[in-house]
C-alpha cells in the first residue's frame, strides 16, 4: 500500500513528515531498539510512526528516516543496585568497589528497595503498565570492565511497559509555532551499569576503574516513532525534565548520568525498512541531532551511489561533527540470556492485592508511589501559562534550564511588577548575561532578591528602563550592593518634584545664556508658522 506523505518540513532539515502505513514496516529489518523481542513488523501499539522523509528532485525517489533510542539513566540513590557501596561521581578510582562489585566468589546480590521505587515512579510517570511481577536476567559479554562476565538486567519481565512520552518541537520559523508528539516508550527495565575503561594512549595500556560497576540504572527503551534528529533530542530533554522533576535520576548528561543510542536506518517509504546502524553513548542532546542527522544523511548517500549500509555500531565524533564505524554487527552476538539464580522474582503490590498485615518495609505498594508523584513538567508548563499570560515557548526555556523556574518564581513573590515585564527580565536579560558568561543560575551574582528590588524600583517608575539595565550590570559586577545603593551612587533616579525639575532648567539656561536664546528664537518661529 502507497504511504500517505504528508509535506511539513521537520525543523528545517531536508526531511518532510510522512505518515507510512502498518503493511510497509513488515519485511526485512526489525523495528529499531536492540532489545526488542517482537518479531519483525510487528508492533505492540497500534499508532503509526512518522517518518522522516528526504526531499526528492523531480525524477528521484524519496527516502524515510526511522529512529529508536535506548535511553540509560543512572537512579539517584545513596548505593548501588545489588551492594551497599556508595555512588559518587568523580570519586578516586576504584575507591567505591565491594566484594560483589568485584565479582569476588561468594558474593550475593541484595536488591536496593530505593532503586526499585525509582523505577516504579518512573514507569507511572511515563503512562507504564506496572508489571506486578518482573524477573531478572544475567546477559553474558565479555569485556574488561565487566568483572562478573555478565549484567543483570530485566530481558523477559522487566518492571514497566507499554507507556508514552509526550513531547513538543517546534515546526515552523517561528518560536510559538510548537507540535506536541508522542513516542511509544517499549520497557523500562532496571541493569546495573558496568566499570569505566581509561585508554591511556601514550602508554599502550588500559585502566580499569570499577567505582561504577553496579551503580544502578534504568533503561527506557523507545520505540522507533521519531524521524529526525531534532525530535529525538526534544524527546530525551523532556524525559530529562521528568526524571529530575521525580528525583529517580539527577539526568546530568555531562557527568554521565544520562547516555542515549540512537538506531537509525532510512528506507523508501511504503518499502520494507532498511538495515540498521547503532550510534552508542550520546551524552549531550545537541550531539544526539548532530549524529542522528549525520547518520541519515550518510545512509542515503551510501545507497544512492549503489554501496550497502552495514549493520553496525558507530560513535560520534563532535569535533569532526560526523560518525565513525566502532564495530561490526552482522554477525549478531548470543547473549546467552539466563535466569539470574541468585534473585527471586520481584513482586509488587497495589492496595487492593496487598497481603494483610504487611509490613510496609518489606513490600512496594504501586498506588502509594502513585499518589506521591510530583507535579510533571507538562503540568508546571501549563500552570504557568494560565497564571502568568506567558507564551508556551518562554514556559520551556523556564523549565529547560536548570534553576530558572525557580529563580523567576522567587522574584514574582517578592516584586510587585508585572509578571510579564519579570519573565522578559529572567528570560531576555537575566538568561543572556548567564549565556555570556557561561554560568549556571545557582553561580549568578545577582540573587533573586535583588532582581526583586531592582524591578519594584523600575515599577514605580523611580529610574528608566535604560538606568534599570545600568543598575543591572553593576548588580553583575559588584557584590554585596543593592539596587537602591547603585542608584543613589550613580544619581539615576528619575526627578519626580515639579518645581526642582523646573529650578535646574532654569539654571541650566542662566549657565547657558546663547543657547537660551538661540532656543527662542527657534520657539517664536515654530509659534509664527
Amino acid at each position: 500500500m502507497a504511504a500517505l506523505v504528508v509535506r511539513l518540513s521537520c525543523l528545517g532539515k531536508r526531511w518532510v513528515l510522512a505518515c507510512i502505513d502498518g503493511g510497509s514496516r513488515h519485511g526485512r529489518g526489525a523495528a529499531i531498539g536492540l532489545t526488542s523481542r517482537r518479531k519483525r513488523g510487528q508492533s505492540s501499539v497500534a499508532q503509526q510512526p512518522l517518518i522522516a522523509v528526504q526531499k526528492s528532485r523531480k525524477g528521484e525517489r524519496e527516502w524515510a528516516a526511522v529512529v529508536g533510542l535506548e535511553i540509560h539513566a543512572q537512579i539517584s540513590s545513596n548505593s548501588k543496585l545489588f551492594s551497599g557501596s556508595q555512588v559518587h561521581f568523580a570519586a578516586p578510582p576504584n575507591s567505591l568497589v565491594s566484594f560483589f562489585d568485584a565479582s569476588l566468589p561468594g558474593t550475593l546480590p541484595v536488591l536496593n528497595r530505593r532503586c526499585v521505587e525509582a523505577a516504579v515512579m518512573t514507569g507511572l510517570a511515563l503512562n507504564c503498565r506496572i508489571n506486578k511481577k518482573s524477573l531478572f536476567d544475567r546477559k553474558h559479554y565479555f569485556y574488561a570492565d565487566l568483572p562478573a562476565g555478565y549484567q543483570i538486567t530485566q530481558q523477559r519481565l522487566p518492571i514497566a511497559v507499554n507507556g508514552c512520552l509526550a513531547y513538543s518541537v517546534s515546526v515552523g520559523k517561528k518560536p510559538s509555532q510548537v507540535s506536541t508528539r508522542t513516542v511509544r516508550i517499549k520497557q523500562i527495565q532496571l541493569e546495573q551499569d558496568s566499570g569505566k575503561s581509561l585508554h591511556d594512549e601514550p602508554r599502550s595500556q588500559t585502566l580499569i576503574d570499577l567505582n561504577r560497576a553496579g551503580v544502578g540504572l534504568l533503561e527506557v527503551v523507545l520505540e522507533p516513532d521519531m524521524s529526525c534528529g531534532e525530535e529525538a533530542a526534544s524527546a530525551v530533554r523532556e524525559l530529562q525534565l521528568i526524571l529530575q522533576a521525580l528525583g529517580t535520576s539527577q539526568a546530568n548528561m555531562a557527568e554521565g548520568q544520562l547516555r542515549v543510542d540512537a538506531n537509525i536506518s532510512v528506507h523508501h517509504p511504503g518499502e520494507p525498512l532498511g538495515v540498521r546502524t547503532e550510534v552508542k553513548n550520546l551524552n549531550s542532546a545537541r550531539f544526539l541531532a548532530k549524529a542522528i542527522d549525520f547518520e541519515i544523511k550518510r545512509q542515503i548517500h551510501e545507497l544512492e551511489n549503489g554501496r550497502k549500509i552495514l549493520n553496525e555500531t558507530r560513535s560520534f565524533d563532535d569535533k569532526l561533527g560526523c560518525t565513525m564505524p566502532m564495530r561490526d554487527k552482522e554477525g549478531k552476538q548470543d547473549y546467552r540470556f539466563m535466569p539470574e539464580p541468585n534473585l527471586p522474582p520481584l513482586l509488587l503490590y497495589d492496595t487492593a492485592s496487598l497481603p494483610p498485615g504487611a509490613d510496609p518495609q518489606q513490600v512496594i505498594n504501586i498506588d502509594w508511589i502513585r499518589e506521591r508523584l510530583p507535579e510533571l513538567p507538562g503540568k508546571t508548563r501549563e500552570k504557568l501559562i494560565q497564571q502568568y499570560g506567558m507564551l508556551p515557548e518562554h514556559s520551556f526555556t523556564l523549565l529547560n534550564e536548570v534553576g530558572l523556574l525557580e529563580f523567576f518564581q522567587n522574584v514574582i513573590k517578592e516584586t510587585r511588577a508585572e509578571p510579564k515585564k519579570v519573565t522578559s527580565w529572567v528570560l531576555n536579560i537575566f538568561l543572556g548575561f548567564l549565556k555570556q558568561q557561561n554560568l549556571a543560575v545557582n553561580e549568578s551574582p545577582v540573587t533573586p532578591s535583588a532582581l526583586a528590588e531592582l524591578l519594584n524600583l523600575l515599577d514605580r517608575k523611580a529610574i528608566s528602563s535604560s538606568a534599570a539595565r545600568q543598575v543591572f550590570e553593576e548588580l553583575w559586577r559588584s557584590k554585596g550592593k543593592t539596587p537602591s545603593q547603585i542608584v543613589s551612587e550613580k544619581k539615576l533616579e528619575l526627578m519626580q518634584d515639579q518645581e526642582a525639575l523646573e529650578r535646574v532648567c532654569h539654571t541650566v539656561m542662566e549657565g547657558h545664556p546663547q543657547v537660551g536664546v538661540e532656543g527662542r528664537r527657534k520657539a517664536m518661529h515654530f509659534s509664527a508658522c
